[in-house]
């Protein structure tokens, strides 16, 4: 038994050493070595290098001044730790027109639909009370941390966010076509804005 049980005790520690510490070393050398900065989370730094965020994570805007993203369901929305969507289907009614929260709860059980989401977005843009609204700008992502919203939905946003900066709304978008990033391959998916990136760039308008 015991010889049987030593090269089986043997193939254990080679493995365990092969994919817990010589593999991941060798593909983060690899990583760090090629696309460091991909790596370490794309991390997204201000004027003074102080670390703001990530281009890979949304983060929460609501001012007028700022680009908005998409909505969340990420806990409490954006919340990193929380990424994830809402699992509600296409025909639920909770996700098309949404809920209330129940006074006789502690809980917070409110939750925007698509119908309140559309209103709201077309009341801070100033837009027609029946205009037709970008998707991303009323659903919420798979993660609930997507870092980018369409090209249409940020142009929608960009006389919002011109008459907040005192700015010409051709000028801003001007700055999302110069920062928008098009279909991947050139076919797949849609133009679009990364939020971080753009809302820092705007704020570095002297």
């Amino acid at each position: 038994m015991l010889k049987e049980l030593i090269p089986a005790l043997r193939m254990t520690f080679v493995l365990a050493l092969l994919t817990g510490l010589i593999f991941p070393l060798f593909i983060t050398a690899v990583s760090q070595a090629l696309f460091p900065e991909k790596a370490n989370g794309s991390l997204v730094r201000n004027n003074k290098g102080d670390v703001v965020g990530s281009a890979l994570l949304a983060q929460k805007f609501e001012a007028p001044k700022y680009f908005h993203p998409r909505p969340s369901a990420a806990g409490s929305g954006y919340a990193g730790e929380a990424s994830g969507g809402t699992n509600l289907g296409p025909t639920s009614t909770k996700l098309i027109m949404g809920i209330a929260d129940d006074p006789n709860t502690k809980a917070d059980e409110s939750f925007a639909g698509i119908k309140q989401l559309a209103e709201s977005y077309r009341k801070e843009n100033e837009l027609d009370p029946n205009a037709a609204v970008p998707v991303d700008a009323v659903t919420r992502s798979a993660s609930g941390l997507d870092p980018d919203i369409s090209e249409a939905n940020a142009m929608m946003q960009a006389p919002r966010v011109a008459r907040a900066r005192n700015l010409k709304a051709d000028d801003v978008k001007a700055m999302i076509r110069k920062y928008r990033t098009d279909r991947d391959l050139q076919i797949l998916g849609e133009p679009r804005l990364n939020v971080l990136t753009i809302n820092m760039a705007l704020d570095n308008i002297k």
